[in-house]
């Protein structure tokens, strides 16, 4: 398998769990219908770490834009392989949204709120204010990347070690549940473009009935946001950590 299948794969992975816990809790008619905020947030932490324990060996799991640029930038990672991790991360994030729909396909029907279907396959805010928004965005991804950068460093956990391998994954999972937790009430915390992005484009073309529009007016937001708060994390983590 290439770096770009197991993007692509992780990714899809990420967005199938993750998407499809939102589904569960905001379609009408399933079993897990108003399951709440609790269950959506530890939903997203699970795929997450599954998704990275699927692909680490593969790809390095980023499964986000922003993760990638973030390394990137900071010398982790070379420019050269970006835009093939990009395009993995978003043919995921599409592919992903594709299978959940598939996966709830009696339930589009008896949900009659659009707004409601749309928040399966992507973010919207609950007060709907660009700039607080964005910077929502910006602190959360800030805190992934960072957290991420400084977690899995060699001074918590030694590089290549069997304890590396086996509990980083889950403790990635842990720092998404907690931005969920703390951060995500503003705007359902992307912090990542291709899981918003991704989905928000298989919204659009599939043929979901009564969907309504994928508001494209806010669709930048969560690819802006976590990019440059991606990018600040990892500059915070090189400044505040590894000096």
């Amino acid at each position: 398998m290439t770096p770009f299948l197991g993007e692509l794969l992780g990714t899809a992975i990420l967005v199938l769990l993750g998407d499809g816990v939102v589904a569960n809790v905001v379609l009408h008619r399933t079993k897990g219908q108003a399951g709440g905020w609790i269950v959506i947030t530890a939903g997203w932490a699970c795929g997450v770490t599954v998704a990275v324990y699927a692909v680490n060996h593969v790809s390095g799991a980023h499964l986000n834009p922003a993760v990638t640029i973030a390394l990137a930038a900071n010398g982790n990672f070379s420019w050269a392989q970006v835009p093939m991790y990009l395009a993995g991360q978003m043919a995921g994030g599409i592919l992903g949204g594709a299978v959940v729909w598939v996966a709830y396909l009696p339930h589009w029907k008896e949900t009659p709120d659009p707004a409601g279907k749309l928040v399966v396959f992507c973010t919207a805010p609950a007060i709907r204010t660009p700039i607080a928004n964005l910077i929502t965005e910006v602190v959360g991804t800030f805190v992934l990347v960072f957290g991420i950068l400084a977690v899995l460093s060699p001074a918590n956990l030694v590089p290549g070690s069997e304890l590396a391998k086996g509990f980083g994954p889950l403790l990635v999972g842990l720092i998404v549940m907690a931005i969920g937790l703390s951060l995500g009430g503003p705007t359902g915390y992307a912090i990542n473009p291709a899981r918003d992005l991704g989905p928000r484009i298989a919204h659009a073309v599939l043929p979901i009935a009564g969907k309504g529009g994928s508001d494209w007016a806010y669709s930048w937001i969560p690819v802006a946001g976590p990019l440059i708060g991606g990018l600040l994390g990892a500059l915070g983590y090189r400044l505040l950590w590894a000096a």
